[in-house]
């Protein structure tokens, strides 16, 4: 796309209008929102497009709207629904009950998983068997909580395969295995948060117990049986496909003359290109397998509904569209913002991270740093990027994409599912409430320990 004028701020009202909504609706008209959120979805984005196209022109909307429907939204909702699918036909068979100790064990493995096959494979692998564990037990919302802090955000910082950015720092000149570099952070912050999960649910199991709740158990730990194993293989499938993803760009076969990746041309200079045609065939195919070699049994024990992945859908391509201009903003005055220290660049990239895509969020500030003319650390396309500050960009997009229930994809899958099996989790504000109590003040001690 050619250089657009500065962007106004206004621009990004329907943007704020769609995330107030998501936060506020459900609050007051729960019964109207459920039913009625591809209506506002609808709303904010003509909100958007409209004085955007009086501004800039029917062509530039239409390049700008496809550009990120194209690029950003088809692989991020592909890869959600294929491990939704294949992570449906999977169920775990156990006398297990939720306790404590159960609880964090589980925790510890799901969160390391996560750096394997992703936030979203591992959020979307466990949060059926942590709510069946813990389905006889009143007080659980603070487990889907912490499982939303850690699975599905922190666990995911060692791998490129781990989170989206750091694929696109991989695909950017970052080793492969550089994020390995994160490993203590990860630690640090695991033992703190579990410590407190830890005396948060024992407080809340005895108060459970003490009410004569118990699980319909006989035998608790002599059990245990994974059906639809066969199902990793397609697991191991996405997995692939997304580090493809990464790597075939960088290929002379999928690349022309002038250095640009290869694909199906659409509109202007949006064009699908064939490494991510490749991912969508692969983790579709996935998906249809999945469905057809597991009996339906398995999707039924799992309480398996469309209604999950339907609402994440319909919420973040509202998201995506209406937040075209902040990030534009973002693009353009990201070198102005005088960030040039590694715990400015850890508490910029985090804070945004937090409500707008932590992928383009990622680049933006991996771009200003490799701007900034340094001439030691990790040597990206970008320029020369100094280990703390890559450090501080790589932690603040993935481990602040906990702080809201849109600051990462698997958040709101999380939420939903937890809904539909009967976890009432707090509200958008109330969940932030809980990230302000427990999250920041780990990220305030990251700052001083690692970034400082």
């Amino acid at each position: 796309m050619g250089e657009l004028s500065a962007i106004p701020i206004w621009l990004c009202i329907p943007f704020a209008g769609l995330l107030l909504s998501i936060a506020v609706m459900p609050l007051f008209k729960p019964d109207w929102w459920e039913k009625h959120q591809p209506l506002a979805v609808a709303f904010w984005s003509i909100l958007f497009i409209i004085p955007f196209t009086a501004k800039y022109g029917i062509f530039t909307m239409s390049e700008t709207v496809l550009e990120c429907v194209v690029n950003d939204y088809l692989t991020f909702i592909v890869l959600l629904f294929g491990l939704f699918c294949v992570a449906g036909n999977i169920t775990i068979d156990g006398e297990f009950a939720g306790s404590p100790r159960i609880n964090t064990a589980l925790f510890v493995f799901g969160t390391l998983l996560s750096s394997v096959i992703g936030t979203t494979g591992s959020s979307m692998l466990l949060v059926r068997p942590f709510i069946k564990m813990n389905s006889w037990r009143k007080r659980k919302r603070h487990i889907m909580i912490f499982f939303i802090f850690l699975i599905s955000n922190m666990g995911g910082c060692l791998t490129p395969i781990g989170d989206p950015p750091l694929l696109m720092g991989f695909m950017r000149g970052v080793p492969f295995f550089w994020s390995m570099k994160l490993f203590h952070i990860l630690v640090f912050n695991m033992m703190i948060l579990l410590v407190i999960f830890y005396f948060l649910d024992r407080r809340a199991y005895r108060k459970d117990i003490a009410e004569g709740r118990k699980p319909d158990i006989r035998e608790p730990g002599t059990h245990f049986k994974i059906v639809g194993l066969h199902n990793l293989i397609y697991v191991a499938m996405i997995v692939g496909a997304v580090i493809l993803s990464g790597t075939l760009p960088g290929m002379s076969a999928f690349q022309n003359a002038d250095g640009t990746v290869k694909g199906l041309h659409i509109l202007g200079e949006v064009t699908l290109g064939f490494p991510s045609i490749i991912e969508v065939v692969i983790i579709l195919l996935a998906a249809f397998l999945s469905f057809k070699t597991t009996n339906e049994e398995v999707r039924i024990r799992n309480h398996f509904t469309w209604g999950a992945i339907q609402e994440v859908a319909v919420l973040f391509i509202g998201i995506f569209i209406t937040m075209q201009p902040a990030l534009m903003i973002l693009k353009a005055n990201g070198a102005e913002l005088g960030i040039s220290k590694p715990f400015q660049m850890f508490w910029a990239t985090g804070a945004l991270s937090s409500f707008l895509d932590n992928t383009p969020t990622y680049l933006v500030f991996l771009t200003t740093a490799g701007a900034l003319g340094f001439k030691g650390g990790v040597a990206t396309t970008l320029g020369a990027v100094p280990v703390k500050m890559l450090e501080a960009i790589s932690c603040g997009a993935v481990f602040m994409g906990a702080n809201t229930y849109i600051g990462n994809a698997p958040n709101f899958m999380v939420k939903s599912m937890s809904d539909e099996n009967g976890v009432r989790m707090p509200s958008f504000f109330g969940y932030m409430a809980w990230s302000l109590t427990f999250l920041i003040p780990v990220f305030i001690i990251d700052m001083l320990i690692f970034f400082l």
